[in-house]
């Protein structure tokens, strides 16, 4: 079943990935707009009042507050990488906010994996075994739209990515730096500060997932092993299904994404 022009369009709260806007992701979220009410939280962690802190419980917060203020009933959860993780976090705590959730290639670990994380934070190293490493001294200022375009494109990482993505990183994840160019939107020290806050206590939160929820794994993705993919669908009931690409797939190829997102949101509705 489709929902159709005289249905109203139900809410859906979408979580960006850590230095990545919301509104970056334009194409992937205006392909769900035709179906979904779509709102987010443009860049997490921004809001001084929800601080970064180990483990994201005040990024969580600042999720559910969002959601609780604006929608008037409970949403679709998606979540990209860190978005993930909030969706994941507040559906725990907040069920009662939530049809479902579908988590894009987040870092759920296994507790084997887990608990390497919480060591390499406890002892110090936690930059090194993150992207985390070589955020503080990332460029953060060009002469303009053109000029951020040009230079993300020569970098690997967004080589995969599609053209409109990156034009759209270039215009909406860039702010005017007050001397007549562009930086970045999302602060570097803050980018740092989330990888190196990367949680490592959801395996005792074990069966605590009470609404419906997909786990999209990139294909091409080294974020998990088969090893965590089949803990979270043992203890959690995540249904796990994989899209090409890389872990930056939904923006890579966001109009399939947006498609294997509804299917799989109308799926887990019962509409499939």
């Amino acid at each position: 079943m489709s929902y159709t022009a005289h249905l109203p369009r139900p809410p859906l709260h979408f979580a960006h990935a850590n230095s990545f806007p919301a509104s970056v992701y334009r194409k992937l979220l205006a392909e769900l707009s035709l179906h979904y009410e779509v709102g987010f939280i443009d860049a997490i962690g921004h809001n001084p009042a929800f601080p970064v802190s180990d483990c994201w419980p005040h990024l969580v917060r600042e999720t559910i507050a969002h959601i609780e203020a604006n929608y008037r009933e409970p949403v679709w959860g998606v979540g990209h990488s860190l978005g993930g993780f909030m969706v994941f976090y507040a559906a725990i705590e907040r069920p009662d906010l939530f049809r479902g959730i579908a988590i894009l290639d987040s870092p759920l670990m296994g507790p084997m994996r887990s608990r390497g994380i919480w060591l390499a934070k406890r002892l110090g190293f936690i930059h090194k075994v993150t992207p985390g490493k070589n955020t503080l001294t990332r460029r953060d200022n060009w002469a303009g739209v053109d000029s951020v375009r040009d230079y993300f494109a020569r970098k690997p990482m967004f080589a995969r990515w599609d053209a409109d993505c990156l034009a759209d990183y270039a215009r909406h994840g860039t702010v005017d730096n007050g001397a007549g160019g562009r930086r970045l939107k999302f602060r570097p020290a803050i980018e740092h500060a989330i990888y190196c806050t990367l949680p490592h206590n959801h395996p005792r939160l074990s069966g605590r997932l009470k609404v419906p929820g997909v786990f999209v794994a990139g294909a091409d993705s080294d974020v998990l092993r088969k090893g965590d993919l089949a803990w979270m669908q043992r203890h959690f009931g995540l249904h796990v299904v994989h899209q090409r690409g890389s872990h930056l797939f939904p923006l890579e190829h966001p109009l399939e994404t947006a498609h294997l997102l509804r299917a799989q949101l109308e799926r887990l509705a019962g509409r499939a």
